[in-house]
């Protein structure tokens, strides 16, 4: 296979009036090409992780102290943070997997307007916290799992890394799977809906695999949440509302398993029976009202697509960017 990059001749355009998924698709499916680049992106992924968790673990074996009291974490402040960092590098790394074996920008995987749409953001954020915060409290509340004694530095340690960092690690999965996997694997269909259930398959396929759960019902969970994040991606033409459904339920989350001294082993337990029932419930509801609520705000305007000239930094459709969320 034989890989034609830009080189100074730049970018290419983003093709207009096209959805997300289709940005990267054409008269040619390049199959091999897109194999390639999944490859090159969970080669760096997992390569990312392995050298700054390993470093993390290194600057934690100097730092902590021999302190007997309390039980180690299976994450240490330090381990953790490294992890996450590591994931967020997932950015990076595919917008230059796009602009490298595919030619196109890398800012265009933030949405179709090639740019981070903060306001869309911010008011995703302010719909869907309260509807995560009170379902995972009540998931908390009502299956109280295992507990242990954790050192104070640790859970003050924690508490930080998971606020600044958190986030981070979110939006890289998003980045590399509901944004540069999602297009590359759309681009093997012929037509939209070909390439939608393409890109929302392979992406949600994927997903599952790298997060190695045994319990089918966690695989289940893992899928149901990738359709979900990959419908809103689609439907508001970047992954801004996909980065807030994955931050606020990972950091909430965390939060909580915290606050609870939990026992992480038990909570990372991804085994047969592994998954809570409850959880399922819970989990689901939010998610699938996530992509109610935009469907029933897109239904209108369908999905959003790239702007018809390249200078215009607005939709085509009925009802801009800025005028509802999510648009």
């Amino acid at each position: 296979m034989t890989v034609r990059t830009q080189g100074l001749r730049g970018p290419k355009p983003v093709p207009p009036g096209v959805e997300y998924h289709r940005v990267l698709a054409g008269e040619e499916r390049r199959i091999g090409r897109g194999v390639l680049a999944i490859a090159l992106l969970l080669g760096g992924m997992f390569a990312f992780v392995a050298v700054f968790y390993y470093a993390g673990a290194w600057i934690d074996g100097l730092l902590r102290s021999a302190d007997p009291s309390g039980e180690e974490l299976l994450l240490t402040p330090v381990t953790h943070g490294a992890s996450l960092i590591a994931i967020g590098l997932v950015i990076p790394w595919s917008m230059f997997l796009q602009r490298w074996l595919y030619g196109v920008k890398g800012a265009s995987l933030h949405s179709v307007v090639s740019g981070f749409r903060f306001d869309l953001f911010g008011r995703a954020l302010l719909a869907i916290s309260p509807a995560f915060l009170l379902a995972i409290a009540a998931f908390e509340f009502m299956s109280p799992g295992e507990t242990v004694v954790w050192q104070n530095t640790d859970v003050i340690g924690l508490l930080v890394v998971t606020i600044l960092f958190m986030p981070l690690q979110a939006a890289g999965e998003e980045y590399g799977l509901r944004g540069l996997v999602f297009r590359i694997a759309a681009g093997w269909g012929r037509g939209p809906r070909t390439s939608l259930i393409l890109g929302i398959g392979v992406s949600a396929a994927l997903f599952s695999v790298l997060h190695t759960a045994s319990d089918p019902w966690w695989n289940v969970f893992y899928l149901l949440f990738s359709v979900v994040t990959g419908y809103v991606t689609w439907r508001t033409g970047g992954v801004e509302v996909a980065v807030t459904v994955h931050a606020v339920y990972n950091v909430f989350t965390f939060l909580f398993w915290i606050a609870l001294n939990a026992d992480l082993e038990v909570r990372f337990d991804r085994s047969a029976g592994g998954l809570d029932t409850l959880l399922m419930i819970t989990s689901s509801v939010v998610f699938v009202g996530v992509a109610v609520v935009v469907w029933f705000r897109t239904r209108k305007t369908g999905p959003v697509m790239t702007p018809i000239a390249p200078d215009e930094h607005h939709v085509t459709r009925a009802g801009g960017l800025g005028s509802r969320w999510p648009a």
